[in-house]
């Protein structure tokens, strides 16, 4: 096969895209696991049901902008009553004991979704206003990548702001290093674990619906996401933000250039790119000791 500069830029393009929606994925998986010590087993699944009720919601109203507002707001709430009458019981228990939770609750949405929707999967296509391509100055680049780019930058950017500039954020900071603080302050730190828990479902049913036009949607499309999603965390350290940024868009563009050399090893790829990774820095790019004791 002959490569072109035009060909390898394209490529990087789309391993972007592709990061993207790990970046969603990660960054969701990681704010519950670094501020709440949760090791999620159904954020899979939360994504998984973001793109049913993508599905649902555009067969009802014929609007893609509709569903980019509705889903993250319906899965968010099914996770802020997950945590509530799931998961805070299980606080102080040890880690084993979220983790099974979620472990079996993933199974649960998994066949309700079946049960509702069927097992034979549903079609999702790229809303009209962004299909087509648009000339980059490199080649053509299909313009539902470059929203999947921008959209992603822009939710980034606001959480980050929400984090660094808000009140709420400064008690989300300061809960995740020591939550007794903010009790003996007088502060209901069960409403900020809820509402942690509550943004961490909402990204990951955003990037189900995102992924649907590229991904297709399945009752089993969360199973090989959860993998990914703990692979980006384990690769940008356990709990970090950052490292689950540069984490999603690392494996983006590694699986999409593997893609065009490899493609049968596309999916070893992020595997290899982890053990090169924990080899270097046992802890991930950005993690931190202790976090998981």
């Amino acid at each position: 096969m002959e490569l072109s500069f035009s060909l390898l830029v394209q490529q990087l393009f789309i391993g972007l895209a592709l990061g993207s929606i790990y970046v969603l994925i990660g960054v969701g998986l990681s704010l519950i696991f670094g501020l709440l010590t949760v090791v999620n087993f159904a954020h899979g699944a939360f994504y998984m049901v973001g793109a049913y009720v993508a599905v649902y919601i555009f067969e009802k109203t014929g609007n893609f902008w509709a569903c980019l507002v509705l889903v993250p707001l319906a899965v968010g709430a099914l996770g802020l009553a997950t945590e509530r009458w799931l998961v805070r019981p299980l606080y102080g228990r040890g880690l084993d004991y979220p983790l099974l939770l979620t472990f079996g609750l993933a199974y649960v949405l998994v066949d309700s979704v079946r049960m509702i929707f069927g097992v034979q999967g549903e079609h999702f296509s790229t809303p009209e206003l962004l299909q087509g391509t648009v000339d980059m100055g490199f080649g053509p680049f299909p313009i539902y990548r470059i929203f999947l780019v921008g959209l992603c930058a822009t939710l980034l950017l606001a959480l980050w702001l929400f984090i660094e500039k808000t009140r709420l954020g400064l008690i989300v900071r300061a809960g995740s290093r020591d939550p007794l603080v903010l009790k003996v302050l007088g502060i209901d730190v069960d409403r900020v674990w809820l509402l942690i828990f509550g943004i961490g479902t909402a990204l990951a049913g955003l990037a189900g619906l995102l992924a649907a036009p590229l991904r297709g949607v399945n009752p089993e499309m969360g199973g090989p996401v959860l993998i990914e999603a703990f692979v980006i965390t384990v690769i940008g350290g356990m709990g970090s933000l950052v490292g689950a940024i540069v984490a999603g868009l690392l494996v983006g563009v590694v699986v999409a250039m593997t893609t065009l050399f490899q493609p049968e090893l596309a999916e070893l790829s992020i595997f290899a790119l982890m053990a090169l990774v924990l080899i270097v820095r046992p802890n991930g790019l950005f993690g931190r000791e202790g976090l998981m004791s």
